[in-house]
C-alpha cells in the first residue's frame, strides 16, 4: 500500500470523524408518507420515489413488493421497476453476468466486461473482481428488506462505477422479542425453493439469521440452476448514541448454459460462484452529526466450467478469484439550522487471479495476483431555504475525487437543487460518474494479447447524468412522478483488434434521453394500483444495447374477503438491441435485435391466522406468464411459457 493511501485517509478519520458526533452513513429511504395509511395492501411493483435533499430520485422496492411479485432473485425483483430492463435465460440462477443475467437502468449497464451499475449491500460493493462483473446470483434478493435504485450517476453517494447503483438493505430484528419464518414452495421444471428465518432482540443487542436453497431443472435441457445463501447479522446500542454492528453473507451457486435454441453444440458449460461477504459497521447519532465507518471484505471464486471455443473446438475452464476489500467512512453533519454538510472517504481494492485449463497447457494460462486500489474522498453542502407558506428551496452542490493506483486522477462533481412542500417535490440533478478499468483489461492483456502494456494508457469512462422531475399528491389516494433524464457517457471502452494486438482504446461515445412516469392510486382501504412507464426517445448509437424505446409495467394488489388476496403485474417492453458490446462498433456481428413483448404474472395468497398454536402465514399460488407467450431476453434463448409455484410461509 503506498504511504499517501495511509496519510490521507488518516487526516480525513482523525478531522472529521472523531472530532464531531455522528449517524447511519445511508440516508432514510422510508416511502412517502403523505398517502394515506388506513391502506392495508401494498403498493404494487414499486413502494415509491423518493427524492432526496441532493435532488436525486430513488426508487424504493420493499419486502412486500418482492414477496407480492412472489420473487426469488434479483431480477425477478426489478424487472417490473419503470427504467430497468433486464436479462437472463435461466429459470433458477444467472449465467456468469452479462446476458445471462443482468440490471440494466435506461440504457446504462451494457457494458461487458466491466460494470457501470454498481451492485450493493448495505452500502459495500458486491461484484466480482478481475472482471468487476456484477454477477446477480451473489446479490441473494432473501437478505433484503428492502432494495433502492438510483437510475443515474451518484458521484457522492457511491463513487467509482456508478452509472446508475443497486443497493440492497438487509433485514435485521427491529422489534423486541423473537420472529422464525419458514418457507417452502415447488413447481414447474422440478423447482423446489425453502428459506429459514429467525430473528430476535433482547434490550440492546439484536441479531437475525437466515438459510435459503432453489434448485430447478429449467425449461430447457441443461438450463438448471441452484442458489444456496447463508445470512447472519448481529449489532450491538453501545450508547444512546453509539452501535456496532457485523453481517456476513455466503452464497454458493450455478448456473447452466442451455445453448442457442437448436444449437445445444453451442453450449458454454456450468457458471458456479462462491461468495464471502463481511461488513463491520460501527455507527453513531447525535443532534447535530450522524456517521458511519464501515469495514468490509469480500471474497469469491467464479468458475466457468466447460467452455466451448467455437474456432479450435476444444472445452476450457475459467476459473477466477477474487478479493474485494476496504474501508468506508462517512459524516453528515447540520453546520448550521438548515445546513448539510457530507464528508467522507471510501477506500476500495480490487485483487486476484486467473486461472485458464485448457487441454492442451499453454504458458499464458495464469494471471498472478494484481491489485488495483481507489482512495476517493468526498463533500457536498446543502441548505434549506424557508420560502413563503410550506415551501422549502434546497440547493445543495457536491464533489469527489479519485485516486487511483494506476491510472490518472479525477474529479466528479455534482449539483442539486430541490423545491418542495407538503405535497409536490420538485428536483434538479447533475452527477458525473466514473468508471475506471477494471483488472480485466491487464489480465488480458498479460495473458492473450502478448503482455503489451496498452492498458496503462486507458483513461476512464464517464456518464454525464442529467435529471429533472416533478412529484405530485392528489388529495391521499394518488401520487404522480414525471421525470426528464439525459445522459452521455465518453471514453467507453472498445475492445479492437487491429492494429495486433488486441486492445481496449477509450472510443465508444453513447446518449440517450427520455422521459419516466408513474402514478400510484389507492382507491379504496383495500386495493393499491400501479403503473408506470419509460420512454427513451433519442439514443446515439441507435444500436445501443438494452434501451428499448418504450417499457410500461402496471400492477395491483386487492383483498377480498380479509383472507384473500390477490397481486397481478404485468410488463411491456419494445423491442431492443442485445450484444457482448465491448468489441468495435458495440457489438459488430455480435449484436442481434430481439422482439418485444408483453407477459402477466399473478399471485393468489389465502392468509391464516391461529390463535394456538401461536401461528400466522399464507398458502399461495403464484403464475408467471400466465397468457403464455414466446419471448426471450437473449437471441435464441426463449423464456419459459406458463408456470406456476404453489407453496407456504409460516412465521411464528
Amino acid at each position: 500500500m503506498k504511504k499517501r493511501y495511509l496519510v490521507l485517509f488518516s487526516l480525513f478519520f482523525v478531522v472529521t470523524f472523531l472530532q464531531y458526533p455522528a449517524g447511519s452513513a445511508e440516508e432514510k429511504t422510508e416511502a412517502p408518507v403523505r398517502m394515506e395509511e388506513v391502506v392495508v395492501v401494498a403498493s404494487p411493483i414499486i413502494e415509491g420515489n423518493r427524492v432526496s435533499n441532493t435532488g436525486n430520485q430513488v426508487t424504493t422496492v420493499s419486502r412486500k413488493q418482492i414477496d407480492d411479485l412472489n420473487a426469488q432473485d434479483l431480477p425477478s425483483a426489478l424487472r417490473h421497476t419503470p427504467g430497468v430492463v433486464i436479462s437472463r435465460h435461466n429459470y433458477v440462477g444467472s449465467f456468469g453476468g452479462g446476458d445471462g443475467g443482468a440490471v440494466y437502468i435506461r440504457g446504462m449497464g451494457s457494458s461487458r466486461p466491466g460494470a457501470e451499475i454498481q451492485m450493493l449491500v448495505d452500502g459495500v460493493p458486491k461484484y466480482a473482481g478481475i472482471w468487476t462483473h456484477p454477477l446477480l446470483d451473489i446479490m441473494s434478493v432473501d437478505i433484503a428488506d428492502r432494495i433502492e435504485i438510483y437510475k443515474g450517476a451518484q458521484p457522492v453517494l457511491f463513487g467509482n462505477m456508478t452509472a446508475g447503483a443497486v443497493n440492497i438493505i438487509t433485514k435485521t430484528q427491529k422489534k423486541d422479542g423473537f420472529s422464525t419464518s419458514i418457507f417452502g414452495s415447488g413447481g414447474s421444471y422440478n423447482t423446489f425453493i425453502e428459506r429459514f428465518e429467525h430473528g430476535g432482540k433482547i434490550k440492546s443487542t439484536d441479531y437475525y439469521l437466515l438459510q435459503s436453497f432453489k434448485q430447478s431443472s429449467g425449461h430447457r435441457d441443461h438450463a438448471g440452476g441452484e442458489l444456496q445463501d447463508y445470512f447472519a447479522h448481529m449489532g450491538h446500542d453501545i450508547s444512546e448514541a453509539w452501535r456496532i454492528s457485523i453481517t456476513a453473507n455466503a452464497t454458493h451457486n450455478s448456473a447452466d448454459d442451455p445453448g442457442p435454441e437448436n444449437r445445444p453444440q453451442e453450449r458454454q458449460g456450468t457458471f458456479k460462484t462462491e461468495d464471502n461477504l463481511g461488513i463491520v459497521n460501527l455507527s453513531h447519532v447525535y443532534n447535530i452529526a450522524k456517521g458511519d465507518l464501515k469495514f468490509y471484505w469480500n471474497n469469491g471464486k467464479a468458475s466457468w466450467k466447460d467452455q466451448y471455443d467455437l474456432t479450435n473446438l476444444f472445452h476450457y475452464d475459467t476459473i477466477t478469484k477474487f478479493d474485494n476489500y476496504g474501508i468506508r467512512a462517512r459524516e453528515v453533519f447540520k453546520p448550521w439550522t438548515g445546513g448539510a454538510l457530507t464528508t467522507g472517504a471510501d477506500w476500495d481494492c480490487t485483487s486476484g487471479t486467473v486461472t485458464i485449463d485448457r487441454e492442451l497447457p499453454r504458458p499464458d494460462s495464469y494471471f498472478s495476483r494484481d491489485t488495483f486500489r481507489i482512495l476517493s474522498p468526498y463533500l457536498s453542502l446543502g441548505h434549506e431555504f424557508k420560502l413563503m407558506q410550506q415551501w422549502i428551496l434546497i440547493p445543495s452542490v457536491g464533489v469527489r475525487y479519485y485516486d487511483h493506483s494506476d491510472f490518472d486522477d479525477r474529479w466528479a462533481p455534482q449539483a442539486g437543487l430541490v423545491l418542495k412542500d407538503p405535497l409536490t417535490d420538485i428536483h434538479l440533478f447533475y452527477g458525473r460518474g466514473v468508471n475506471y478499468p477494471g483488472l480485466y483489461a491487464v489480465a488480458q492483456s498479460n495473458m492473450l494479447w502478448g503482455g503489451n502494456l496498452r492498458w496503462k494508457d486507458l483513461a476512464p469512462e464517464t456518464v454525464d447524468h442529467l435529471e429533472a422531475g416533478i412529484s405530485h399528491f392528489f388529495g391521499q389516494k394518488v401520487r404522480a412522478d414525471l421525470t426528464w433524464f439525459h445522459d452521455k457517457g465518453n471514453n467507453r471502452l472498445i475492445m479492437i483488434a487491429s492494429p495486433a494486438p488486441p486492445h481496449y482504446e477509450n472510443i465508444g461515445n453513447f446518449e440517450t434521453q427520455g422521459l419516466e412516469a408513474t402514478l400510484t392510486v389507492k382507491p379504496v382501504r383495500n386495493l393499491s394500483l400501479f403503473t408506470g412507464g419509460t420512454w427513451i426517445y433519442e439514443r446515439s448509437p441507435d444500436n445501443l444495447p438494452y434501451a428499448p424505446e418504450w417499457t410500461a409495467s402496471a400492477g395491483g394488489n386487492l383483498r377480498l374477503f380479509q383472507h384473500l388476496k390477490i397481486s397481478l403485474d404485468t410488463t411491456y417492453q419494445d423491442s431492443q438491441y442485445v450484444a457482448n458490446n465491448r468489441t468495435l462498433n458495440y457489438g459488430g456481428t455480435s449484436i442481434a435485435k430481439i422482439d418485444g413483448f408483453w407477459i402477466l404474472n399473478g399471485k393468489i395468497s389465502w392468509e391464516f391466522k391461529w390463535p394456538s398454536p401461536r401461528l400466522t402465514g399464507d398458502i399461495f399460488l403464484a403464475g408467471e406468464n400466465l397468457t403464455n407467450v414466446s419471448y426471450a431476453y437473449k437471441k435464441d434463448y426463449p423464456m419459459p411459457g406458463i408456470n406456476c409455484l404453489l407453496g407456504i410461509n409460516i412465521k411464528f
